[in-house]
């Protein structure tokens, strides 16, 4: 063997490498981590092609996976970073994981706004010069004011959203690794999910069952547990005599079965092969208890399934009569079957018929299996039975199994398509299977085919126009390998998208990694939970979308703060500009300019963070890929908020001194505190970009109600303390002064409303014209 350690492996074994089997007795291994498939996978010996993709290389045991029944030799192929496991370790460690949204955003911005704050600085530099102002109170009113304009408490307001967001996701059952990982599954486009456990419940259950005579009934309920009953397809009441014949059919595939299904202090304990599960929660619904079943009866011998063999059976004795049940593969089960159940009598088989019904099951996306069964009087009696011990038998009937949908998912994809979001199904399972789910989810239309990993192994690189076309043809990929679920992502990157990629084992890690936001499953793997932004405690599909809602909300919110920093910020520039061309004096101090930064700003952003959510962020499409967060909505708005407060306050301080010709200390008292209450009326406006603040409840932000009542009070307090005003050169003013200021400030409000309203009719006029 060329120097080659050979490996034996038994049940319970952990595989140390990747290994070429030589021995196979009914050898099977968990390798869901590695492809995403929940069955375990049924191993054998032999050449198979080199494009075989990993889920079906029967011939070889991959390292880290668990042998689940049987015993098997094998050579070591690959060790270390040579392994499978280690190709996917490899891809990771060079992928390189893409920026999120938020911070791609928040990087244009800052340079955006620091290029903007550069530029008026120079300006008001030239005009106050030529005003005749000495350079070192050039120097500090610029500072102070460039200090003012800039949204120095941006960082903390946006943690502050960020922070919230986690928390209102992980009563959402969304565990954030990653802070900036909130907001970016808000910004998402395509969700590539994973099938099992995410989409479906990870438990197979039987759904439907075909008797031999063409009668077809219904299963109701789901998962490893004897809830449900059983229902004609054709809604008639279930006869007595259809009642016996699924009792027959039941008991059969209970005594042909290994697993184990028990309720115990009300809650269902089950071990061994899945659909050996299912068969028995399929005979709990009948309510026959397999315990009790095989009471009556003494076990002389069972025949293993295998995959060669594709069944198994039992051989049971009571007193003279021997009974044999068989349960497999359909096209197996027909060739150990020479006569079938037709109603109350036996007939001789119809393979074509049984083989047409099997084919409607497995087109509808089900697992389809067939029961048999046989009795005889004076059977011979042997301690080991073969499979050529087994006599003809009379074949039962068909069961079609799936693994369930989560109810609730149906509804989360329709939010995402309403959202704008394109959701599609990346998985290992076979592709008729793959598309019968994703059509019942409403993933695909009908006509829509999936795309197998061979077909993408065909269409060559990646960059190729036949592979590209292949990613965008459809929204279901099946039978792909870890490498290809990586290609895919980048393809949909490439193509512009923001992508969020759901997983749960090794195999989803490279994927996961490259995508924008990786989403990993509580029940997943270590390597799936280090790689990815956020869990998902309760693996269900719905979480995630509750977790892009969430993240829209937070978006929103950072928005809000920027609204609100930067159109104050205007408003001070605008005032400084008009006073400086009016030829007025410069109404504010440099320490009054830091004041109203600190006492407003550094209250009210952190407050606005609070907002709650506001409804019709699902309906939104989702933002564009290159869509910076001072898009047109954002310049329109602060260029609007922040002249309105600007020209006000500027009005005010030229009818102070120029009419009244108050004195200058006293004037500038007055303008800090209309100032003050502009931006405290101002914090209303930016509740929303979009709805009328006499429309938004009170109690959706109870904490900015406070912040707005607590940075007036810290100032009308201000204005009383001898210290204070010394510092700012303030003193305090009548209730009637206060009035005035007060009533001056409320314009703002006014003029946003109007913009709202104006803005509204818009979109809609927009949206109708998009429409035809």
């Amino acid at each position: 063997m060329g120097g080659n350690a050979c490996v034996y492996l038994r049940s319970g074994n952990k595989v140390p490498a990747d290994l070429r089997l030589l021995e196979a007795n009914n050898l099977s291994s968990d390798e869901s981590f590695l492809t995403g498939e929940s069955n375990a996978a049924t191993k054998s010996t032999g050449v198979l092609a080199e494009t075989v993709g990993v889920s079906e290389r029967a011939n070889l045991a991959f390292a880290g996976s668990t042998i689940t029944a049987g015993r098997g030799l094998g050579i070591v192929i690959n060790t270390g970073m040579k392994t499978e496991v280690g190709q996917i370790a490899e891809h990771v460690n060079e992928s390189e994981s893409a920026k999120p949204p938020l911070v791609m955003r928040m990087e244009k911005f800052t340079k955006q706004i620091s290029i903007l704050v550069l530029v008026i600085s120079i300006v008001l530099v030239i005009m106050l010069r030529l005003q005749g102002l000495d350079a070192a109170a050039i120097f500090f009113f610029v500072v102070a004011l460039a200090v003012s304009a800039i949204p120095e408490g941006l960082p903390v307001a946006v943690t502050v959203a960020l922070s919230i967001a986690v928390s209102r996701m992980s009563k959402r059952n969304v565990i954030v690794r990653k802070l900036p990982a909130v907001e970016s599954l808000g910004s998402c486009t395509v969700i590539a999910s994973d099938k099992t456990g995410t989409l479906t419940v990870n438990q197979q259950t039987a759904r439907q069952v075909a008797l031999s005579d063409g009668q077809r009934f219904s299963i109701s309920g789901q998962g490893y547990n004897g809830e449900g009953q059983f229902t004609a397809i054709d809604q008639t009441e279930v006869s007595g005599q259809a009642k016996g014949r699924l009792d027959k059919l039941s008991e059969l595939a209970m005594l042909a079965n290994e697993g184990s299904l028990i309720e115990e202090k009300g809650e269902w304990v089950h071990y061994g092969d899945a659909m050996d599960v299912a068969f028995l929660a399929m005979g709990y619904k009948l309510g026959i208890v397999p315990q009790r079943l095989k009471s009556k009866l003494q076990l002389l011998d069972r025949i293993p399934y295998e995959s060669e063999r594709k069944f198994s059976a039992a051989f049971y004795r009571e007193e003279d009569l021997t009974y044999i049940a068989a349960k497999g593969a359909v096209e197996t089960i027909l060739g150990l079957c020479n006569l079938m159940q037709y109603a109350d009598r036996l007939v001789n088989i119809d393979r074509v018929q049984l083989e047409k019904q099997a084919e409607e099951l497995a087109t509808q996306g089900y697992r389809v299996l067939a029961v048999a069964g046989a009795q005889y009087l004076g059977f011979q009696k042997k301690n080991q039975y073969e499979d050529r011990d087994l006599p003809k038998m009379v074949f039962h009937g068909l069961v079609g199994f799936i693994d369930p949908l989560r109810p609730e998912v149906i509804d989360s994809v329709n939010k995402c398509k309403v959202a704008g979001i394109k959701v599609i199904m990346i998985t290992g399972d076979h592709p008729s299977t793959a598309q019968a789910i994703a059509r019942e989810l409403g993933i695909t239309e009908q006509d829509e085919l999936a795309v197998t990993g061979q077909q993408l192994s065909e269409a060559g690189a990646t960059e190729s126009q036949e592979y590209i076309r292949l990613v965008s043809s459809t929204h279901v990929f099946a039978r792909v390998s870890p490498t290809q679920k990586l290609e895919i992502v980048e393809v949909l990157i490439n193509q512009g998208e923001f992508v969020a990629v759901t997983g749960d084992g090794v195999n989803d890690a490279p994927a996961m990694r490259r995508a924008n936001i990786g989403v990993a499953m509580g029940s997943g793997t270590d390597v799936a939970k280090e790689i990815s932004s956020m869990i998902v405690t309760d693996d269900n599909f719905s979480s995630i979308v509750s977790g892009v809602e969430e993240g829209r909300f937070a978006y929103d919110n950072v928005r809000k703060v920027i609204y609100l920093l930067i159109s104050t910020g205007a408003a001070e520039v605008a005032m400084f500009v008009a006073s400086i061309s009016a030829g007025l004096p410069l109404p504010l101090l440099a320490v009054q300019l830091l004041w109203l930064n600190l006492v407003t700003n550094g209250i009210q952003d952190v407050a606005l963070a609070f907002e709650g959510g506001e409804p019709g962020a699902m309906k939104r499409k989702p933002r564009k890929t290159n869509e910076k967060i001072f898009n047109p909505q954002m310049i329109s708005q602060t260029l609007i908020s922040g002249l309105t407060m600007g020209m006000i306050a500027f009005g005010f301080w030229y009818y102070l001194i120029e009419i009244q010709m108050m004195e200058e200390t006293y004037a500038g008292n007055m303008i800090l505190l209309l100032m003050v209450l502009l931006q405290n009326v101002h914090a209303l406006n930016c509740r929303s970009e979009f709805v009328s603040v006499f429309k938004i409840s009170l109690s959706r932000n109870y904490i900015l109600i406070f912040g707005i009542l607590s940075a007036q009070g810290i100032h009308i307090l201000s204005m009383h303390l001898p210290f204070m005003q010394q510092i700012l050169r303030i003193e305090p003013i009548t209730i009637f002064e206060w009035t005035l200021v007060f009533v001056l400030a409320l314009p703002i409000l006014m003029v946003m409303e109007i913009y709202k309203k104006i803005n509204d009719k818009r979109s809609k006029k927009l949206q109708v014209e998009a429409a035809v």
